[in-house]
């Protein structure tokens, strides 16, 4: 093997090491997976057709996935996992009913992972992937 082969060879390979290092690093989040295993263990959010999910822990600071926000309302959502709620109007009792559902889990969500020590607040961030996943086109930015 020539020299400039072997140099080009050792950058690569360098390089190649240096970004497993740094997927290793960011994806390497072990109080996330414990935070999301307690909301797993609470029966109440493991029978909600929307699992609650930590994205990320960071100095007290706990950012939750959620199905809505202000760009992109609760309604819309509850008509994905309530199907039979399509074409109801908001203020509909059987709509409103579910507004309160999801309002509820997502209390539960926010008080679950508030009540652990290391944790000071809970911030939110829609949850893109479900959606589409789910068929529904919606962005993170309002």
């Amino acid at each position: 093997m020539d020299s400039f082969t072997r140099n080009y060879s050792i950058v690569l390979g360098v390089i190649v090491v240096l970004v497993l290092g740094f997927w290793i690093k960011s994806s390497w989040q072990p109080r996330v997976w414990e935070l999301n295993n307690l909301l797993e263990s609470d029966a109440a959010l493991a029978d909600y057709p929307y699992q609650f999910r930590v994205r990320s822990f960071d100095n007290g600071l706990a950012i939750l996935s959620t199905p809505r926000n202000h760009s992109f309302p609760a309604y819309l959502f509850l008509q994905v996992i309530h199907p039979e709620l399509a074409g109801k109007d908001q203020a509909d009792p059987a709509m409103v009913a579910a507004q309160r559902e999801l309002i509820k889990h997502q209390k539960g969500a926010q008080t679950l992972i508030l009540g652990q020590p290391d944790v000071e607040r809970v911030d939110w961030e829609l949850d893109v992937k479900w959606l589409s996943d789910h068929g529904v086109h919606a962005s993170a930015n309002p």
